[in-house]
């Protein structure tokens, strides 16, 4: 998929006498001059680079060799035309520098502003040369009007287009609270408006942890099954597991994205390659949950059951996942239930839910109804004329009211499902509850790539340089936010993406945080490693996440591994998000990290999902998977070798510090007794229990013994089985949750970890 091909509406130009604010310069699609296909013309290298520092695109980067790489010149060119910014021809690429230079003074107003609270801030105000000016704060919610007070700030004017304009300078109060807000700009009988965000300068909502260290279970819901799912893990077995580890003394969950997938199957088995980040995926309901059970006629009472009865026997599969016959019987189920008549309370809470969602909900319920029976490559979706708002679209929403509605409920029981999980999750003891992941993006044929099709950037996607772990790279297939169409639409969709996966949690995990302040494009055509950094704003972007995680009372924990700008994780730490530390990858030189060097505000847990769990990591299983999958840029045997020589080092530290025994048993590939490796995680555990960070991990599949990776980057499907390996014991066979109370290895690993850091 590509993302936006949407035409922008042309700047119009400046009045001979203008009223003061000059609308930001427009952008061009694919396909139009700006996005028009390079020439084989050379172009001046150094007036290049100026228009890609301009527009926040790196002309080179750190790789992860330590060695600077230049990004080649058709590449900045790919990824300037996929912001909308011509560059094919030095004619180009010099109007192009002047338009950057005049684009703040054809506003007004910056399109956004977010500022953190209680620290000195000023905003810019463009009108006429000599024109009065003067700014207001309209306050969140109807709480009142401030006045800024202008400073006296001289800065020379500037010709826009034959007219003189100048800048009159407006200082914040300092006292704002907290919250979205307006800016209200007036000169001469013109005004003009932006979004005010007031950011908290430090989230504090770890701040307990600090005194109180706390653990907690990672998972993949999807692979966690009870007796009673429906051959995949749902909202229900994620309430039973908060409930079983709070009981041991856990104080989160922490499980993959639960984004919504494709509205009918087949859907993508990727939790990472969602068609929105802001709603979730019906295919984690409970079924038995949903309280119109209780009133189904018995006709399709029986219909509903035999729908049970005919995918309850995968619940024994340890093989493979079947997402698509699960989603299928769950679907026909729901609509039996959709169908059924709710009561007056009931009608009123969910018609409450669909009016606080907003036209967020109806436009992807809209994108739902639609892709039922529309190819995810069908050109409406890239269409100028069917795009959200045209006569066509809308004639679609009132031709699908119905499937519509029923995409509307199935949010609403996703939200009351996960409610009832964040509920049971407290009642159990723990302090934080369900922690959602927050994946990167969404794919390129998904809801948000048509419904904010605005905001996003066209003809490129985003992936990872490449690294020691892929050596060719990462694609990921995800269309970017685009940064300055964001900050013109004041940073609203990320607002709500953000607010809703808050609603019932005490923690958000950000994938590849990172991906704040910069993020790899890849041009359509290149290969992952042919890309760029573009920057972001990322004082913006972290100030709504901390702004949005205080309002919810939740922690954040950012997922900063990978090549990364060193200043990134101070500025992290400073504004209060946590960092993330896998064992595995801490290390002082050719050393394994020692526990007390590790950083306090962090989530340090042994492995990731992108890893085999700590069974198959110690057997070197994944280095064999790699091999088989040609994922290998040297031999199995260097590869092994340096895996091995690696592992020592770290068994070595946990002999030294008494957590295995000094003859040598209790490793990978000795000769040690029965038990060793299950010896040997729990060591590894404990010494993270020495460490000062405030949160640890307990990966579920290493409390249950499972060797499987979930992910290994780099494939696809025909592969490996990504994404599709249900939990599973030393042997592969099944665990479900109720075999979990009277799991042996499950209880110790967690008993020890509770022992360590609070016994």
């Amino acid at each position: 998929m590509t993302a936006s091909d949407q035409q922008h509406a042309p700047r119009p130009a400046m009045p001979a006498d203008p009223p003061g604010f000059v609308p930001a310069a427009g952008e061009s699609a694919p396909g139009s001059a700006a996005g028009g296909p390079v020439t084989g013309a050379r172009v001046d290298p150094h007036l290049l680079q100026q228009l890609a520092d301009a527009h926040g695109v790196g002309t080179s980067f750190q790789g992860w060799d330590g060695l600077p790489h230049s990004v080649a010149e058709e590449t900045l060119i790919k990824v300037l035309a996929a912001l909308g910014v011509q560059a094919h021809t030095n004619q180009h690429i010099q109007e192009a520098l002047a338009e950057a230079a005049l684009a703040p003074w054809r506003r007004m107003l910056p399109p956004a502003v977010v500022i953190q609270q209680g620290e000195p801030a000023q905003v810019p105000v463009h009108v006429r040369e000599g024109a009065a000016a003067s700014l207001a704060i309209t306050l969140e919610g109807g709480a009142g009007t401030r006045e800024a007070e202008q400073q006296d700030v001289w800065v020379q004017p500037v010709d826009v287009d034959g007219v003189s304009v100048g800048r009159a300078t407006f200082a914040l109060p300092q006292d704002l609270p907290l919250g979205w807000h307006t800016l209200v700009a007036e000169s001469e009988g013109t005004t003009a408006s932006a979004t005010l965000v007031v950011a908290p300068a430090r989230l504090e909502t770890a701040k307990e942890l600090e005194k109180r260290r706390g653990w907690g279970l990672a998972t993949q819901l999807y692979s966690v099954r009870s007796k009673r799912s429906w051959g995949i893990g749902d909202f229900s077995d994620l309430a039973d597991l908060a409930a079983l580890s709070g009981a041991r003394g856990a104080d989160y969950v922490l499980v993959n994205p639960l984004h919504a997938a494709e509205p009918v199957p087949p859907v993508q088995p990727s939790p990472y390659s969602p068609s929105t980040r802001r709603f979730f995926n019906p295919l984690y309901i409970r079924i038995e949950a949903i309280p119109e059970l209780a009133y189904l006629k018995p006709r399709k009472r029986a219909q509903l059951e035999k729908l049970h009865e005919e995918v309850a026997g995968l619940n024994k599969d340890g093989g493979r996942l079947d997402r698509n016959s699960v989603y299928a019987a769950k679907l026909q189920a729901l609509e039996l239930l959709y169908h059924t008549r709710r009561s007056p309370a009931r009608q009123a809470a969910f018609d409450e839910f669909c009016r606080i969602s907003g036209s967020g909900l109806d436009d992807f319920a809209l994108w739902s109804a639609i892709r039922e029976d529309l190819a995810p490559d069908a050109p409406l979706w890239t269409d100028p004329a069917t795009a959200l708002g045209t006569p066509e679209a809308e004639a679609l929403r009132e031709k699908l009211g119905d499937r519509i509605g029923f995409h509307r409920w199935l949010q609403w029981i996703c939200d009351e499902q996960l409610e009832n999980a964040q509920q049971a999750a407290l009642r159990s003891g723990m302090r934080l509850g369900v922690v959602h992941d927050l994946a990167v993006g969404v794919d390129h044929s998904s809801a948000d790539a048509w419904t904010l099709r605005n905001v996003l950037a066209p003809a490129t996607s985003v992936g990872a340089p490449p690294d020691m772990y892929n050596q060719q790279g990462q694609d990921w297939g995800q269309p970017p936010w685009h940064p300055v169409r964001l900050a013109e639409a004041g940073y609203q969709p990320f607002r709500n993406m953000l607010a809703t996966v808050l609603r019932h949690a005490g923690g958000i995990r950000v994938d590849h945080i990172l991906g704040l302040f910069r993020l790899w494009w890849i041009p359509v055509g290149n290969a992952p490693g042919d890309g760029a950094y573009v920057r972001y704003d990322h004082e913006a972007l972290i100030g709504i996440l901390a702004l949005e995680a205080h309002r919810a009372g939740a922690v954040v924990i950012g997922e900063d591994l990978g090549t990364f700008e060193p200043w990134v994780r101070d500025y992290l730490a400073a504004r209060g998000i946590m960092g993330t530390s896998i064992l595995w990858f801490e290390y002082d030189g050719d050393s394994p990290l020692a526990p007390e060097k590790y950083r306090t505000q962090a989530l340090a847990s042994v492995n990731t999902h992108d890893l085999p769990p700590t069974a198959g990591y110690l057997a070197g299983d994944h280095v064999a998977l790699r091999s088989r999958l040609g994922l290998l840029e040297r031999s199995e045997a260097e590869e092994r070798a340096e895996h091995n020589a690696s592992l020592e080092k770290m068994l070595a530290m946990l002999r030294e510090r008494g957590y295995l025994p000094e003859d040598g048993t209790g490793g990978s590939g000795g000769p040690g007794p029965s038990g060793s490796e299950e010896r040997t995680i729990e060591a590894l555990h404990l010494l993270l229990t020495q460490t000062p960070s405030v949160l640890l991990g307990v990966a579920l599949v290493d409390a249950v013994g499972e060797r499987r990776v979930q992910n290994q980057p780099g494939t696809t499907e025909a592969l490996y089985p990504n994404w599709q390996v249900p939990l599973g014991g030393p042997d592969g066979s099944p665990v479900v949750l109720d075999d979990l109370p009277a799991n042996a290895r499950f209880n110790s690993l967690l008993a020890a970890v509770e022992e360590a850091l609070h016994g």
